[in-house]
């Protein structure tokens, strides 16, 4: 089992940043690919970004790359999500899920999920 703990996630203006932090406990981090997804109300989950086990490869959704930047720091157990130039369409509630085989951008590729932090982004 994997428990993963969201953070970050707050109001900002159009045009601001936030860092969204994903701290995770119990089997080894550096085991599982680490993906980030959002759901805006009566929206489905979608895909944002994912980073490979080792940080070595990362993948984005086209609506943010160029502004998300998704990193990790295996030694602290955790995957950062770092979010500029952010837009009211972010606005969502933000969830870092786990996969233990391969970087997916399907969410039934991740075994874990967090429980999520809103992020509201006001024009």
């Amino acid at each position: 089992q994997v428990q993963l703990v969201e953070s970050g996630g707050g109001l900002v203006q159009a045009g601001g940043s936030l860092r969204l932090s994903c701290a995770a406990s119990g089997r080894t981090f550096s085991n599982y690919a680490m993906g980030w997804f959002r759901q805006a109300p009566g929206k489905e989950r979608e895909f944002v970004a994912a980073i490979h086990w080792s940080g070595f490869s990362t993948y984005y959704a086209d609506s943010v790359k160029g502004r998300f930047t998704i990193s990790r720091d295996n030694a602290k157990n955790t995957v950062y999500l770092q979010m500029n130039s952010l837009k009211p369409e972010d606005t969502a509630v933000y969830y870092c899920a786990a996969a233990e085989v391969g970087v997916s951008k399907d969410r039934r590729g991740y075994d874990y999920w967090g429980q999520g932090t809103q992020v509201t982004v006001s024009s």
